[in-house]
Parts: C-alpha cells; structure tokens; sequence
C-alpha cells in the first residue's frame, strides 16, 4: 500500500519511525518531510501529504505534530480528506470504521511512540463499516 506521511519538527522523531516501521511491513511511504526538528511550519509539509491522498498518488496519509491538532486542520482543508486526530486505538479503529478516514494526524507529545505505531496498525487494520455510517460520510462530502 503507498502510504503519504508528513509532519513538523515536533512530530519528526515518529514520522521517522512510523515510516520504518510501515516499510519493515511491505508498504511504500511517500515522505513529505519535514526531514528534521529544526523548527518549521507544519502546514508545508501536511497539505502536500493529504493532496497525495485527496489525488490518488497515495492510497491514505499519515500526518503528525505536537498535539496533531493543527496537522488534522490543515489537511482537513483540503477536499476529499476526511483527517481524524487519534490518540488510542479506539479513536483510531473508529475513525476508520465509523468516519472512513483516510489521514490520521498523531501528535507525538500526547502519545508514547509505541502507542503510535500500534494507532496506526489498528487504523490500517480497520475496515470502514458503511451501512448507517455511508450517510453521514456522504453528508460530509456535500
């Protein structure tokens, strides 16, 4: 699966490791940067990871800040992204099952890294549930 990933310097250290770890599992992860903690604006790096989802180039985004607050409104912004903050893994199975996600934003300073990665296995795990959800996603979309 080609997996879009981006953050800022306060989400670096687990963008790195969520990149290894999605790759150690076979996926191909298009990297936005930013490509260290020297500080930066986050939404250079976010909007560019969620447009590779919202055109295809990706099949779903990873996006990832301090809180992950800013990174899910920045990619929130862009049509056809449907970003959902998570910060377990019931946040992250139901943002897939119930809100069909296709970014997820993580803020490193609210999560150990191994929660993280297990966040983002659960979310890639999960299967969107449709049925009484479809509506409301459709809703959404406008």
């Amino acid at each position: 699966m080609k997996i879009s990933i981006g953050s800022d310097h306060a989400g670096f250290r687990y963008k790195e490791a969520i990149k290894a770890h999605l790759e150690g599992k076979g996926h191909e992860v298009l990297d936005f940067g930013t490509h260290s903690d020297a500080s930066c604006d986050y939404p250079v790096y976010i909007r560019p990871a969620a447009e590779a989802v919202a055109k295809g180039e990706a099949v779903c985004g990873i996006v990832l800040g301090g809180s992950g607050n800013g990174e899910a409104i920045v990619a929130n912004k862009v049509k056809g992204i449907r970003c959902a903050v998570c910060f377990s893994l019931d946040t992250a199975k139901w943002a897939k099952g119930h809100n069909n996600a296709n970014v997820i934003s993580i803020g490193e300073r609210t999560v150990s890294q191994e929660l993280a990665l297990q966040i983002v296995d659960a979310w890639l795990a999960t299967e969107f549930e449709g049925g009484r959800h479809l509506n409301r996603i459709n809703q959404i979309e406008g």
